[in-house]
């Protein structure tokens, strides 16, 4: 592989563009080509959580999938995003898709205008660059099982830098043991690896939390899906 560095590259440089002035004219469509491939950049959580992070620009969707009356129960989901050494990433974007409480997706537009406490959205979003330690926190219901041979689960999105792509991957609930045994895609996945997927209750908060990190490399990386 060839390295250029200080003079050497200024030198290439110069002689290049003496060899391009001195070729006759082509059409400037030729010369170009594709743009290299770019990994999100932390901008990212400053653009699709704008509110949270102070801007004055309103979204339907954040940090709170649900309503003061929404039927179901109500839980909070908290965690971190951690690299490769364990340090928790400050500007990944966390998204939540969701059943709700009967196992039903939301299939209706979200529009929280005529929101009369119910509404579910089944869809939230937050930046893990505004709470300490760089958590993310959600305000949520338990969905319920969207089908037989499907436990309880929240699917889950993550946006980050140094990520060409999304990283897909799904939340299970450790204290739903008999239906996750029953769970195909859990099941699929190898025996020693599946505990990457649940998230554990945790105690201190005003109602049901459950906690999920998500570890991006390492011995106890998540488990994350090619859809």
């Amino acid at each position: 592989m060839l390295r250029l560095r200080g003079r050497q590259m200024s030198m290439t440089v110069s002689l290049l563009t003496i060899k391009y002035s001195q070729q006759s004219p082509i059409n400037p469509m030729q010369r170009l080509r594709q743009t290299p491939s770019q990994t999100v950049g932390p901008f990212f959580a400053y653009s699709l959580t704008a509110r949270q992070y102070g801007y004055p620009y309103d979204s339907i969707m954040g940090h709170a999938l649900l309503g003061p009356a929404t039927p179901g129960q109500h839980i909070l989901i908290t965690g971190r995003v951690l690299d490769g050494q364990g340090a928790p990433v400050p500007d990944a974007v966390v998204e939540l898709w969701q059943a709700d409480a009967q196992g039903r997706y939301r299939t209706a537009p979200i529009s929280l205008q005529d929101d009369d406490g119910t509404e579910f959205t089944g869809f939230g979003r937050v930046g893990t660059g505004t709470q300490p330690g760089a958590k993310f926190e959600f305000e949520t219901i338990k969905p319920g099982a969207i089908a037989a041979g499907q436990a309880p689960h929240i699917n889950v999105v993550l946006f980050m830098r140094g990520s060409l792509h999304a990283l897909h991957t799904r939340l299970y609930f450790s204290d739903e043991a008999a239906a996750n045994v029953q769970d195909e895609l859990l099941n699929a996945v190898p025996a020693e690896r599946r505990q990457t997927l649940l998230a554990h209750a945790a105690t201190g908060f005003n109602r049901p939390c459950y906690h999920f990190d998500i570890q991006l490399q390492g011995e106890e990386e998540t488990v994350f899906f090619q859809l």
